[in-house]
């Protein structure tokens, strides 16, 4: 059996045009930092921005937001609010729930089926459910 091992590059490039989006310089390196190694992330604007700082990319903050708007629109990503100032993007777009550790202001995946919903409230006519975002908020006991 033949298993092809893409690297960090050649899976950032995939991720990119699985989305549609044009490989350009400054999002290949995000994507890289992404998805290069093949693991999910949660990161903020501000700490993705961090990790290019030990690449060679050269990119603002403001590219930063644009770029995760970018693969946000291009389903690559979704955008979780914790609260009124703070989103994380989550490289893991099927449908799960998240816990947020208010204390360490970290963004982690709760268990697959670990929330279940009895009953939901009547819709007004004319509506449909996009999508429902739960975040459990956690802090450590003292």
């Amino acid at each position: 059996m033949n298993i092809e091992i893409q690297s960090p590059q050649q899976r950032a490039s995939s991720w990119l045009s699985g989305g549609g989006l044009r490989p350009t310089r400054q999002r290949l390196s995000l994507a890289e930092l992404l998805v290069g190694d093949g693991q999910d992330r949660h990161v903020t604007a501000e700490s993705l921005f961090d990790l290019t700082h030990d690449t060679e990319a050269k990119v603002s903050l403001a590219t930063v937001y644009n770029t995760l708007g970018a693969f946000c629109e291009a389903g690559l990503m979704r955008e979780v609010s914790v609260d009124g100032h703070r989103s994380y993007f989550d490289t893991r777009v099927d449908d799960h729930s998240h816990f947020y550790w208010e204390d360490e202001g970290i963004l982690t995946d709760a268990p697959v089926g670990s929330i279940k919903f009895e009953s939901l409230p009547d819709l007004p006519e004319g509506a449909e459910i996009s999508k429902i975002d739960v975040v459990i908020r956690l802090r450590r006991n003292s």
